[in-house]
Order: C-alpha cells, then sequence, then structure tokens
C-alpha cells in the first residue's frame, strides 16, 4: 500500500533532485505530544500522524528538510527514530542535526499570573516540558559547524519591541528572544558549504492589547534581518561574530504572513524582500481554491498559503512556512505540497495543519 502511494505521489511533482539540483523543505508536521518520550513511542508504534508525515516526505523526497513540532530529547531518540521511518520509506537522509529548545524551559517565574511556577507560558517559549515543540534538521549531507543562538535575551535586541512593563522588571531580565531556537546549520555540500537559518517563531497571537507574542513573533523574525545585514550576533558559546559568505538557506514555519492575519506584516515583508536571499513564491493548486469565510477578505494570493486553519473564526489559510535561498543560487523549481482533494496523499497532508514547502535549487560550486 505504501510503495503505490509513493509511486502514484511521485506524478504529482517533479522527479527527485538529479545530481546538480537539491531539493530543501520545510514541515511543520505537528507530532507534538504532551509528555517526553511519547513521540518516541509513537514513531516506534508507527501511529497514524507519524506515518502519514512520513508519507508526505517520501512523496516530496527532499535533500535537506527541516521538521518543525519534532519533540527534542537530549538522547536525540526520537529524531533518529524518525530517521529511521524515512528511510524505510525511501529517504536517505543519513544526517541528523537537533539542539534543545525554549519551549517548556522553566523561567523560574510565574509569568502568565495564575499562581503557578509550572505552567507552559511560564517556560522561555511555550511548552510543558523542555524539548515540547522541538525541531530537527535532516540532511542527505554532512553537517559541518553549527550556531545556536537559543540564549539571546530579548530585552537586549537592538530596537527590541518587548512591551514597556508587561513581564515585570524580573522576568524582563531573564526572558529569552527565541520562543524555541535559532540556528545557522552548515551543511558540506560538493565543494562548498550552505547554511541553513532555522527557526520557527512563536505564533503572533493567544495575548492581550499588549501584544506581546506579536510583539516577539516581529523580534524572532527580526534576528534574521540582523544576521543577514551581517551584525555581529553572539551565540550561545558566547563568541559574537557575523554571518558568512557562504550562501544561506532561510527556512521553517515563522507564523507570519506578509498580508493577512495576526502579526508585524511589515517585518515578514522585510525578510522576503531582503537582498541576500530571495522569495520564490512556492504555490500549490490546492490552496488557490480555499477563498471561502475570512478568506475571502485576505489581501494575499491563496496560491501561496502553507497553513489550513478555521475559515470561520479565522484566521483563515494564511502563508506561514518558507524556504529562502541565497539570492546567488539558481532555482529551478518550488512548491507547496497541498493535493487537491481526490488526489493520492491529500488525507495524509491534512494530518497537519501546515504543509510541506520546498525548493530545488541548482548547485554548481565551480561557478562561485
Amino acid at each position: 500500500m505504501r510503495c503505490l502511494a509513493l509511486t502514484v505521489a511521485a506524478a504529482l511533482l517533479a522527479l527527485p533532485a538529479a545530481a546538480d539540483t537539491i531539493r530543501i523543505a520545510t514541515f511543520n508536521a505537528a507530532l507534538e505530544r504532551p509528555y517526553a518520550g511519547a513521540l518516541l513511542r509513537d514513531i516506534e508504534r508507527g501511529t497514524e500522524d507519524v506515518m502519514a508525515a512520513v508519507s508526505v516526505i517520501a512523496a516530496v523526497q527532499p535533500d535537506i528538510i527541516l521538521i518543525n513540532e519534532l519533540d527534542h530529547d537530549p538522547q536525540r531518540r526520537a529524531a533518529l527514530a524518525f530517521q529511521q521511518r524515512l528511510s524505510e520509506a525511501g529517504v536517505d537522509l543519513p544526517h541528523v542535526f537537533t539542539a534543545p529548545v525554549n519551549a517548556g524551559e522553566l523561567t523560574g517565574l510565574d509569568l502568565d499570573g495564575d499562581g503557578s511556577l509550572t505552567g507552559p507560558r511560564d517556560a522561555h517559549g511555550f511548552g510543558r516540558w523542555p524539548g515540547h515543540y522541538g525541531m530537527a534538521l535532516f540532511s542527505r549531507y554532512p553537517v559541518g559547524e553549527v550556531r545556536t543562538f537559543q540564549t539571546e535575551l530579548w530585552r537586549d535586541v537592538p530596537d527590541s519591541r518587548m512591551p514597556q512593563d508587561h513581564f515585570g522588571l524580573e522576568a524582563e531580565n531573564l526572558l529569552r528572544l527565541s520562543s524555541k531556537s535559532h540556528w545557522d546549520v552548515e551543511l558540506r555540500l560538493p565543494g562548498a558549504p550552505l547554511h541553513l537559518l532555522a527557526a520557527h517563531p512563536t505564533p503572533p497571537v493567544f495575548d492581550g492589547p499588549e501584544d506581546a507574542n506579536g510583539r516577539r513573533n516581529a523580534d524572532e523574525i527580526a534576528f534574521w534581518l540582523r544576521y543577514l545585514d551581517g551584525e555581529p550576533v553572539v551565540d550561545d558559546t558566547g563568541e559574537a561574530r557575523p554571518i558568512g559568505p557562504a550562501p544561506v538557506v532561510v527556512l521553517g514555519d515563522l507564523n507570519a504572513d506578509p498580508a493577512d492575519g495576526d502579526g508585524w506584516h511589515d517585518v515578514i515583508a522585510a525578510l522576503l524582500a531582503h537582498p541576500r536571499v530571495q522569495d520564490t513564491e512556492p504555490r500549490s493548486q490546492m490552496a488557490a481554491t480555499l477563498t471561502g469565510g475570512v478568506n475571502a477578505a485576505h489581501q494575499g494570493d491563496p496560491a501561496l498559503d502553507t497553513a489550513d486553519w478555521n475559515d470561520e473564526r479565522g484566521p483563515g489559510n494564511l502563508r506561514v512556512d518558507y524556504v529562502l535561498p541565497d539570492a546567488a543560487l539558481e532555482v529551478v523549481g518550488s512548491g507547496v505540497f497541498w493535493p487537491m482533494e481526490d488526489q493520492p496523499l491529500a488525507a495524509e497532508a491534512a494530518v497537519s495543519d501546515h504543509r510541506l514547502v520546498w525548493v530545488d535549487i541548482r548547485w554548481d560550486p565551480a561557478s562561485d
């Protein structure tokens, strides 16, 4: 059954990457679990949502993929078990990078004022346990140098949007910027390195008039603006240095649409327009048909949407997942894996409220 589905699904996309073409993808697979160890258990059991995510990735056949909402554990057991599931489905991605995230890392303070110090909103990033809502990068190519930016304080961000007097001085002095983490992961491609800039900012909702989550989402996205501009940023080892000259790809569920929904539209728009990267505007035929409910009032092109949210209460479908290649790279294809309802793997794709986004680049280091 799985082989048949994958064979049929191959017709929905371009052929898997050729020798000089690399397919890079991002996918919020919605595989988070409410307590530690549950995801590993479910991967080993092969639960429906796990196998649906595997089937979607196998249909796309990426060479590199960032998965958001894949819970992190210190031994990487869940990520390695998922890697094995991918291998069994014909997706050979032998190199895995994952690291701690701020979700579920308690601050020791009652940030939400409910009288408890141990709730999910009392952590540096919303989460029920350390590693909740983690992320992992799977690659056909070896991992080189990695810089992580998990611990930068929100208050220390230049022109920080942190709401004044909302959290209290003690919280302002320790709350981190990144709700999960920001990563600069070097991959050793043939002839030259490629740097993956990965993150999963907090959604700009679930707060009050102070707009704390909206402001934090904006500053998390603006982190990449600072980094791409060449600002020396202090990483988790304490070293401050700017981004290097190697080509980059910014990717992840950024939880922001440049035209619709909540959030600071100008910040994500600035990232899409940054001269260091290019926006290939991946799209799908299915998303273009979903214009009912609140979607009718949206300003953005519906074909670009990557998340399928409530059409009646809102926010409707939005573009929030991105793969933004370096402006110097040649792009030869892109898309959003969102099959039409009568096509194979439509049900599997709908297990997550996000859809996988992919971009193909021509890799020719001899021309660099």
